[in-house]
């Protein structure tokens, strides 16, 4: 799994809940609401970064995540049961109070539990339950990783339907069918299309590809979740690596006689595509355009590389 989640280490001593700390165990939800939560909630995953000379952790993007968050209770009616700063403020008390000094993720969650709301009919305009919780992972940054993929017979969602651009969890089901038939036919992730038949992005993440020496990615109106780690990526190659960045549609054949590909996201980081339906992606391995964005994002994210300063938030100042 991409950016995997560190299991050895124990529960977090505290989650943020409805605007206070609360011990991890006391974060509960009764049992008949079982369901309710997972189609009637929109969330983020957030990373925070440490760095061990400078001894801080750096969450990154977070005032994006949380505007996208917010964004996507508008879409689905949830009235925001706070207002976004103070998401932010929280986010930080709760690793503070953790104490975390070690990679971890963040995953803030607006959810009706089912109970006080049983139905979708009562929740429009209603405020959601808010829960911030967290979890150390190990990042595959800097291990060159790659992935070989399959195009999925799925197709990925599309806006008239249930709309990308909002991180519901229900919509993640979409993903984890094309993800599950790509497992098991041996591949390691798939590819989706649109109805159209266009590349779309993975199943966690956002797509590139390197075709004749021009970085190219699908636009924000074919069918992609609107990634905060692709937004990035564009503007480190056009402002650091100097790379030619196109946002069109691409063909799925285009994939096949690509130089290069590579996904990218919170939980994918960055990581390789080395190849698409068992066919090589240029010479079957991790080309110079991913290696150059994987080592500046790693020294970006971390603190080690001092520039875009405003993508890191400092916990420990």
């Amino acid at each position: 799994m991409s950016g995997r989640f560190d299991f050895s280490v124990e529960p977090p001593e505290n989650v943020w809940f409805n605007g206070k700390l609360v011990p991890w165990k006391e974060a509960t939800v009764p049992a008949t609401a079982m369901g309710a939560s997972g189609s009637l909630a929109v969330f983020e995953g957030v990373k925070a970064y440490w760095n061990e000379q400078r001894k801080n952790l750096y969450v990154v993007h977070l005032g994006a995540h949380l505007r996208r968050l917010f964004e996507s209770m508008k879409i689905v009616r949830m009235a925001p049961p706070i207002p976004l700063e103070h998401m932010a403020e929280a986010v930080v008390a709760l690793l503070r109070a953790n104490q975390l000094r070690q990679d971890t993720y963040i995953r803030p969650v607006a959810f009706y539990d089912g109970v006080k709301l049983p139905s979708f009919r009562y929740t429009i305009g209603q405020p959601p339950e808010l829960l911030i919780a967290t979890q150390a992972f190990f990042t595959h940054l800097l291990t060159h990783k790659g992935k070989k993929c399959a195009i999925s017979s799925w197709s990925r969602i599309s806006d008239n339907s249930q709309p990308p651009r909002v991180k519901c969890m229900s919509n993640y089901q979409n993903n984890r069918l094309a993800f599950t038939q790509a497992n098991l036919d041996g591949y390691d992730d798939a590819i989706m299309l649109d109805e159209r038949g266009k590349v779309t992005e993975g199943t966690m993440s956002c797509l590139f590809m390197v075709r004749n020496d021009v970085v190219t990615t699908p636009p924000v109106t074919s069918s992609i979740l609107e990634g905060i780690t692709r937004t990035a990526v564009i503007q480190m190659c056009r402002e650091d690596l100097r790379l030619p960045v196109v946002e069109r549609e691409i063909d799925r054949t285009e994939l096949y006689v690509s130089e290069e590909a590579f996904l990218c996201g919170t939980g994918e980081e960055i990581t390789a595509i080395v190849t698409v339906d068992r066919m090589p992606v240029g010479n079957g391995e991790p080309g110079p355009v991913f290696k150059a964005v994987e080592q500046l994002y790693h020294d970006v994210v971390r603190g080690i590389d001092g520039r875009y300063a405003d993508w890191r938030t400092p916990v420990y100042e």
